[in-house]
């Protein structure tokens, strides 16, 4: 039975420290179902950190990670994908020598069922027609922005609930960016929870409902995106304004 009551992520005290340093400390936070959420901050603040320990991919120090109501703190990340919680991960982590449609049928690894998958590809496909061009052509060979959208593409073919960015603007051309966004509204339009890390603070705040505020590991600041946006704080420090 899954916690619908509650939200569908909740960090509660969450610590990580590698070695004698304390990456996130005492981290509380909450993304309720089908919400699009942001998280920014500077470089080192620990976003990244923070997703990683949400999947599992490194230990936990102190705090509880909960997802749709249950416990999963440290729970290996092929478990957390196969109960819907997905992660698209800074530097796109595919598969160069895979073809795209290889390396779609990689995020489906976890499924069974060969005619729901192949109906998710074509959706992929229909989201990205790049991809659709280039279906048996190695994923090492395309762009940046076209290898972003192929880790994003092989996140919904896991058919997540909650789906994780991090960074999915790094390193691509305005146009792309502007491509990858209007794909993230979509999907979170379509009832997929997103929890966003973006080091464009302005598009992610224009772009999430709500937004948290990292710094040194600590959440300084949520709320609104509206209101973050117009926060002098986050203006003068992500924003680039001077008040």
């Amino acid at each position: 039975m899954s916690g619908n009551q509650g939200p569908l992520l909740e960090l509660r005290g969450l610590e990580v420290a590698y070695g004698g340093i304390r990456a996130l400390r005492g981290v509380d936070l909450q993304v309720e179902h089908g919400e699009l959420i942001c998280l920014i901050g500077a470089n080192g603040a620990g976003k990244s950190t923070t997703l990683r320990a949400i999947c599992g991919l490194v230990p936990i120090a102190a705090g509880d990670v909960f997802y749709d109501g249950r416990r999963v703190s440290g729970r290996p990340s092929y478990q957390l994908v196969r109960q819907g919680l997905a992660m698209v991960p800074e530097g796109r982590g595919i598969f160069g020598r895979l073809t795209i449609e290889e390396n779609l049928s990689m995020g489906g690894y976890a499924r069974r069922d060969t005619t729901g998958m192949r109906q998710d590809m074509d959706a992929v496909f229909q989201l990205f027609p790049r991809l659709a061009e280039r279906r048996r052509q190695a994923a090492g060979t395309l762009s940046g922005g076209e290898q972003q959208m192929l880790a994003m593409g092989r996140a919904m073919i896991s058919r997540p609930r909650l789906l994780l960015l991090d960074e999915p603007s790094m390193g691509l051309a305005p146009l792309m960016v502007e491509r990858i966004f209007e794909v993230i509204r979509r999907i979170s339009s379509e009832g997929v929870t997103v929890l966003l890390i973006e080091q464009n603070a302005r598009l992610a705040l224009e772009t999430s409902s709500r937004g948290y505020v990292m710094e040194s590991g600590s959440l300084v600041l949520e709320g609104p995106s509206s209101r973050l946006l117009n926060d002098p704080k986050v203006r003068e420090a992500y924003l680039g304004e001077e008040m």
